[in-house]
């Protein structure tokens, strides 16, 4: 069954009072539609105006008064990747978090230094994307092709002028393109007291289920609950994670894996450790991939289009004041 469940999309922040566009492309060089075409490379050099990129980022956020950064609509590459650069082990994210990159989630608190990093990860297409943002008063985002945005309630002329110095101009936008508020999205409902006791219902009647928990696009962490787990599994989840709960995998892997058809799917398997995982399969792959499932205990596979893959509930995990304040759409 689907959550019943409706509520309006959660207002976000208005962007600040100035947006800016900050890039390595001089204006002079963009033809009558605003694309460029001039001779910079859309990579990253890895090197010196990569270093004025972080540079700018530090100088909008001393004349803002910003020294943190919350992390906002985190993501790893997916089974498809727009990036011009090749993505890395660990997206970019290793060494960045003393405690794991579990602290990588959406709320998380980082210090400028860390923000940086982010920002450097994201201009290599290492993997990690996310907003930066400072409440409705500062907003930093990476687009694609080294196109940086930054969202500030102070005019900053002492970092334009510094970012000018580094090389890198600076165009006044009215807004990002990359704007996160559309008044048409429609959000997942809170995962609250009702959610919980809906799941629990279910989780009685069924015996198993599996969640699929996201704190992080693109990363899903699976997890079984019985009646005799569903609270622990409840206490480990990262905040603002969007829950869907889904029937229990199947223990007969053969006949699940004679269901891989010529379509691009999701396969979702529990290997002998009893951990549980996710893969997109292509077509061309099957053959390769059965092989690898041969020691798997159980198994399911799931359609990549949203409308045949309806979870039994769905929701996001709100603040602990009862807000929802993650992004997550429908």
């Amino acid at each position: 069954m689907n959550n019943p469940k409706q509520v309006s999309p959660v207002p976000q922040p208005p962007d600040p009072n100035f947006s800016f566009q900050v890039t390595k492309y001089n204006p002079a060089d963009r033809n009558d539609h605003g694309a460029y075409i001039g001779a910079e490379d859309a990579r990253s050099d890895h090197g010196p105006v990569e270093a004025a990129y972080l540079d700018a980022i530090s100088a909008f956020a001393k004349d803002a008064g910003v020294t943190t950064l919350s992390i906002r609509e985190p993501g790893v590459a997916g089974f498809v990747n727009f990036g011009v650069e090749p993505t890395v082990d660990g997206d970019g994210l290793l060494g960045l978090f003393p405690e794991g990159s579990d602290c990588f989630y959406d709320g998380a608190v980082v210090s400028l230094d860390v923000g940086r990093e982010l920002v450097r990860a994201m201009l290599r297409d290492n993997g990690a994307w996310c907003r930066l943002e400072v409440d409705d008063r500062f907003a930093i985002h990476i687009g694609y092709d080294q196109y940086l945005y930054i969202g500030t309630t102070t005019s900053s002329e002492r970092a334009i002028a510094a970012a000018h110095d580094l090389g890198l101009f600076v165009e006044p936008i009215s807004r990002s393109p990359y704007s996160v508020w559309d008044p048409d999205d429609l959000m997942y409902p809170p995962a609250d007291a009702e959610f919980w006791t809906d799941v629990a219902g279910l989780v009685t009647e069924h015996g198993s289920l599996l969640l699929e928990a996201n704190a992080v696009r693109n990363q899903p962490r699976w997890h079984r609950l019985t009646p005799d787990y569903l609270n622990s599994v409840r206490a480990s989840l990262l905040p603002r994670s969007v829950l869907q709960l889904r029937p229990d995998l199947s223990t007969n892997v053969t006949e699940v894996l004679k269901l891989l058809q010529d379509d691009l799917v999701q396969v979702v398997w529990e290997d002998q450790t009893g951990r549980i995982a996710d893969r997109y399969v292509d077509p061309e792959f099957p053959a390769l991939f059965k092989a690898e499932m041969a020691s798997a205990r159980s198994a399911a596979i799931m359609s990549i289009y949203a409308d045949e893959s309806v979870p039994l509930l769905s929701a996001v995990l709100p603040d602990s004041d009862g807000v929802v304040r993650a992004r997550w759409t429908q």
